[in-house]
C-alpha cells in the first residue's frame, strides 16, 4: 500500500528530476555529489537524472577545468502533455525566488 511512516504516505509533489533541476538552477556549478546529498538520493541516481535532463535538452554541461558548469534551457517545455504548454522556467522561478535576498518566506 505504498511507503508509509507513522501512518502517513511518503509521496511528494516534486520528482527527483525536478529537484535536481532546481539544485542546478540554484548553483550551476554544483557537483553531482552535492546534489545527491541535498535531495537525499545516491550519486548514481543523481548522475542518471543529470544525464536524462541533458539528453532531453534541459541541460547543457560545459567542462570548466575539472568541473561541469550547467546551463539550463529554461524555455524548454514540460514533458507531460497536460503541462506541455508551460516552460520549466515557471517551476524554476517558483522555487528559486525564495533564495533571493528580500524574498518572502
Amino acid at each position: 500500500m505504498g511507503n508509509t511512516t507513522g501512518g502517513q504516505s511518503r509521496w511528494t509533489f516534486l520528482t527527483n528530476h525536478a529537484r535536481v533541476l532546481l539544485e542546478i538552477a540554484r548553483n550551476p556549478e554544483v557537483r553531482v555529489r552535492e546534489i545527491a546529498a541535498t535531495i537525499g538520493i545516491t550519486e548514481r541516481s543523481a548522475q542518471g537524472i543529470v544525464t536524462d535532463l541533458r539528453e532531453a535538452g534541459y541541460l547543457d554541461p560545459v567542462r570548466v577545468g575539472r568541473r561541469n558548469h550547467y546551463s539550463i534551457n529554461a524555455d524548454r517545455r514540460f514533458r507531460h502533455h497536460t503541462e506541455a504548454d508551460m516552460p520549466v522556467r515557471a517551476l524554476i522561478d517558483m522555487f528559486t525566488h525564495r533564495d533571493q535576498p528580500g524574498a518572502p518566506d
